[in-house]
């Protein structure tokens, strides 16, 4: 039962085997889906379009609540914009503060050296 290769059945589907392929794809009909295909077709099409819908909406909100901070943002710099000319004004006075206690600290420690280097020498 050996079978004849023959020049039109090489690497290609021999026409019968071709003939039979093309009859049961007409007969299954894979161009129209079943109802019940269809069916569950629409329902994830509406679930999907759900979904899209809630997920317009997350996006909304977070562009809104994003909106609400940097408005914050924006009066928070104004506030510090407000306020950096008595910063600066305050500043001369910090400085000569912090100058008089470390020229006192100085003092203070160079003062006990001097006097414990007398006690000991």
């Amino acid at each position: 039962m050996e079978r004849e290769v023959t020049g039109d059945c090489g690497l290609s589907p021999c026409p019968p085997t071709l003939e039979h392929i093309v009859k049961w794809l007409a007969e299954q009909s894979l161009s129209k889906p079943p109802a019940v295909h269809e069916i569950k077709l629409q329902e994830r099409m509406v679930r999907v379009e759900e979904e899209l819908r809630h997920q317009r909406e997350l996006i909304k909100t977070i562009l809104e609540q994003m909106d609400k901070r940097f408005d914050a943002v924006d009066k928070r710099f104004e506030t510090m914009q407000s306020e950096m000319p008595r910063r600066f004004e305050d500043l001369p006075r910090r400085i000569d503060r912090f100058m008089f206690w470390s020229f006192t600290i100085t003092l203070t420690v160079g003062s006990f050296v001097v006097a414990a280097l007398k006690l000991l020498l």
